[in-house]
């Protein structure tokens, strides 16, 4: 994760894009005191949704817990 300013952020906009796409980096951008940006990756962003979704019901919650106790059985 990496931190930086709103104005640094503009002046190197390609290389903390490159860095968001290329190495799954997180860059949060400080605007203010209480304020700012988190930039990620687009497959970052839809992995958070997927697992927002897959623990956003209980039911969900147990099937993944089951999974994971059937697959470290199997070990």
């Amino acid at each position: 994760m990496q931190l930086t300013t709103f104005s640094n952020f503009r002046k190197h906009l390609k290389e903390y894009i490159d860095k968001v796409v290329n190495n799954s980096e997180t860059v949060i951008i400080n605007r203010s005191t209480d304020t700012g940006v988190v930039i990620m990756s687009l497959k970052e962003y839809n992995s958070l949704l997927a697992t927002q979704h897959e623990l956003s019901s209980k039911a969900n919650e147990r099937r993944l817990d089951s999974a994971i106790e059937k697959l470290q059985e199997s070990k």
